[in-house]
């Protein structure tokens, strides 16, 4: 599932290919028609995001609203001038890419027939993005984007001091593992698998320690660290958590498990205290973790 600084970039991509533009909207797998009838026609003022949810902002104030879950995905493709500052931003299928025509504008002649089972299809005049296999894709009201954000924790990607404040407090009066706490999204917005192992080995936190546990000056640090490192995913388009002394030689970022302390490296050295990367599950998901520095 892709985590929350994916889901920022795809809101930045959006924003940069899309915003001011009247869009044709459509449901060629049929699953959206209605949905996409209040959209067509209309322009697309703003896109944004929260955790991992993404919101399409239109001008007659009805929204689209996204949660591509595990097996969501988007294509975008068009001609030279569709191009956007980020990457399409989502974990791909194999096969999917982004298609673009370096040709003159000219030679762009609209999206290619739908690809499997399509969803929801934006065009503009320069290009397109196709929707697949989304846990949620529904046409809201601004009201109804305001109940969905009431119910989501904090985003360490918009980090204001009220947002470090509500997620410490939230910590603070629950008695689960912080390792659970951080993958609930009413605690805090967009922490997935990977940040949640490697921001709690970066601040050697016991994944098993009591939310309530957790001083606050700990709590703290433990959001500053998850802000930073998201932010750092935001501009790289990929969730790095090592420094550079850990890449090897390959120049450029790091492959594989050279990114990460712990993640998927079960059964290799820490990169610290040598002592094996662990892995057990915690409320239905792959927990990894190093013992030798993870105490309380």
């Amino acid at each position: 599932m892709p985590e929350g600084h994916s889901v920022r970039r795809l809101a930045r991509q959006f924003g940069d290919v899309f915003a001011g533009e009247t869009l044709a909207v459509s449901s060629p797998q049929g699953r959206f028609v209605g949905g996409a009838a209040l959209l067509d026609g209309h322009t697309l003022t703003d896109a944004r995001s929260h955790g991992k949810h993404l919101f399409l902002h239109f001008e007659h104030a009805v929204v689209l609203h996204v949660h591509l879950g595990l097996y969501g995905a988007w294509d975008f493709g068009g001609d030279a001038t569709f191009r956007g500052a980020s990457s399409i931003g989502a974990p791909r299928k194999v096969g999917e890419r982004e298609t673009f025509d370096d040709g003159v504008e000219a030679a762009y002649s609209g999206p290619p027939d739908p690809r499997g089972a399509v969803r929801v299809r934006l065009v503009s005049r320069h290009g397109w993005a196709d929707l697949r296999g989304a846990t949620t894709c529904a046409a809201i009201t601004e009201a109804e984007v305001q109940a969905v954000l009431a119910r989501l924790g904090p985003d360490p990607l918009r980090n204001l001091p009220e947002d470090k404040a509500r997620f410490v407090a939230a910590l603070q009066t629950r008695k689960a593992p912080i390792a659970a706490l951080l993958m609930d999204q009413k605690v805090i917005a967009g922490v997935g698998n990977v940040y949640r192992a490697e921001v709690l080995f970066r601040q050697r936190l016991d994944p098993w320690l009591a939310g309530q546990a957790l001083l606050r000056p700990a709590a703290e640090l433990l959001w500053d660290d998850t802000a930073a490192v998201m932010s750092d995913g935001v501009r790289d388009g990929r969730i790095i958590t090592t420094p550079a002394a850990h890449w090897g030689e390959r120049a450029g970022l790091p492959a594989g498990e050279d990114a990460h302390y712990v993640y998927k490296r079960q059964g290799l050295p820490c990169r610290v205290c040598a002592v094996p990367v662990a892995l057990t599950g915690l409320a239905g998901r792959k927990l990894y973790w190093c013992a030798g520095c993870q105490q309380n």
